[in-house]
């Protein structure tokens, strides 16, 4: 298998240049945990609504099901966007559009005006990754862009583990209720796109980047192409490479994020928004994962592997180590199932920050947002597959998630399979220019 991926590479020293970029993983950081945090908390407040709206499996399934619908149209919409404006406009409309979503479950009270919410939150939400490549792709070079993108994908834990705080900050604390709760976090959004419009910038626009550092962002080899449409686009193996990896993955992440804190409730009587502890153990895992994997990836390159090489094994490392769901939910003790569950959550991440470097070393930097918007609609649609799925076997099986952690633990491997059999080297496309947008 090793030597199926190999197909040379040279070790290349980082030299040591400006550290501007760093700031701007660091603005990325901040932008994702917001997004989790607002993303998460309906999953955390589920049990309390359940009960006070007397929602079914079903109910809940049909609320996740319509946030991952509008998240996987919306990713198709907000990966042109971005190509289109660029990062600095188009993420600024996105994170406009998710803010209202958020502050508009605050106002919901049926299952339709929920899943109203959940739509709007979901088509904002769905710029979020299209920007995030897209920025990393024009503020590091391929062998730093994985490792770079590691850490901005490790807050989308810290966002899910600091939900359970700010509801409890709001709620206990300030003693608001769950309405007024989702209404004054919307504060956090207003203050990212405040901080996104006055931070960012490309690294030639910004006058803080020494010469150094633009020569190391920029040391690639020159683009050939400058833009790709959405009708080449979708006639590349390598996009659907992405995409399908998308689509079998996602979803678990989509599944955990969602479903957690009822399989916790349901099975072993605790409450994550009181008892943070096993919340923070497991995301803090798979924060580890995300930025080891997106290291190792990095790493293998900046050692004289090749692209192709890096990025396959690290993602096959990656899927071994979601294994351990196979046996989590024949366990009595939770602190064990806690422990297995981060380990596997570690995979899922290490997975995701390696396969998100994947566009950028195919397609030129103005076509890698719609190439992650294909990709997230994909995953999206397999997310909606899920959620709906998910609530079902629920019900029919009284609670049970065997059969439901059990599908987790292969997908990687599959996954793996497709990239390699639609692109078996990783290498860019070979197209001709555009000369305009499509």
């Amino acid at each position: 298998m090793a030597q199926a991926f190999a197909d040379g590479g040279t070790a290349t020293p980082v030299p040591r240049s400006g550290r501007y970029r760093w700031l701007i993983v660091a603005v990325l950081f901040a932008a994702t945990t917001v997004n989790y945090i607002d993303r998460t908390m309906l999953g955390l407040l589920a049990p309390t609504l359940g009960t006070e709206l007397g929602w079914s499996e079903n109910d809940y399934g049909n609320i996740v099901t319509a946030f991952q619908a509008a998240y996987a149209l919306g990713f198709l919409a907000m990966g042109w966007l971005i190509d289109r404006f660029g990062p600095k406009i188009g993420y600024s409309i996105a994170i406009s559009i998710w803010t209202i979503g958020h502050i508009a479950h605050g106002f919901a009270a049926s299952i339709a005006s929920f899943m109203l919410a959940r739509v709007i939150l979901g088509v904002g939400e769905a710029g979020h990754f299209p920007s995030v490549v897209r920025a990393s792709s024009e503020w590091f070079p391929q062998k730093e862009r994985s490792y770079a993108i590691g850490w901005v994908n490790s807050a989308t834990t810290i966002g899910v583990i600091l939900t359970a705080p700010t509801v409890a900050l709001f709620m206990r604390v300030l003693g608001f209720d769950w309405r007024q709760t989702f209404i004054y976090t919307g504060a956090f959004g207003v203050l990212l796109l405040i901080l996104w419009l006055w931070l960012y910038s490309n690294p030639r626009e910004s006058g803080k980047v020494s010469e150094a550092e633009l020569a190391w962002i920029e040391h690639d080899p020159p683009e050939k192409v400058e833009r790709i449409g959405w009708g080449r686009i979708v006639t590349k193996r390598e996009a659907w490479a992405f995409a399908v990896a998308k689509f079998l993955t996602d979803p678990v992440w989509f599944l955990m994020l969602f479903w957690l804190p009822k399989y916790f409730s349901s099975t072993y009587d605790v409450d994550l928004k009181v008892v943070l502890l096993p919340m923070i153990i497991m995301y803090l895992l798979s924060d580890v994962g995300s930025i080891l994997g997106g290291w190792v990836s990095s790493k293998l390159i900046q050692s004289g592997h090749s692209v192709n090489f890096a990025r396959k094994v690290t993602m096959i490392g990656a899927g071994c180590c979601v294994l351990p769901l196979l046996f989590v939910t024949g366990l009595d003790n939770m602190w064990l199932a806690v422990a297995l569950i981060g380990v596997a959550l570690a995979g899922h991440q290490a997975f995701s920050s390696t396969i998100l470097s994947i566009p950028p070393d195919m397609f030129p930097k103005r076509a890698v947002g719609s190439v992650i918007g294909l990709g997230g609609f994909a995953g999206g649609v397999g997310g909606m597959i899920m959620a709906k799925s998910t609530g079902l076997v629920l019900d029919a099986t009284g609670g049970n998630y065997t059969v439901i952690f059990a599908a987790c633990t292969t997908v990687y491997f599959l996954a793996v399979l497709a990239v390699h059999l639609l692109s078996p080297r990783l290498a860019p496309v070979t197209v001709e220019s555009e000369a305009a947008p499509a």
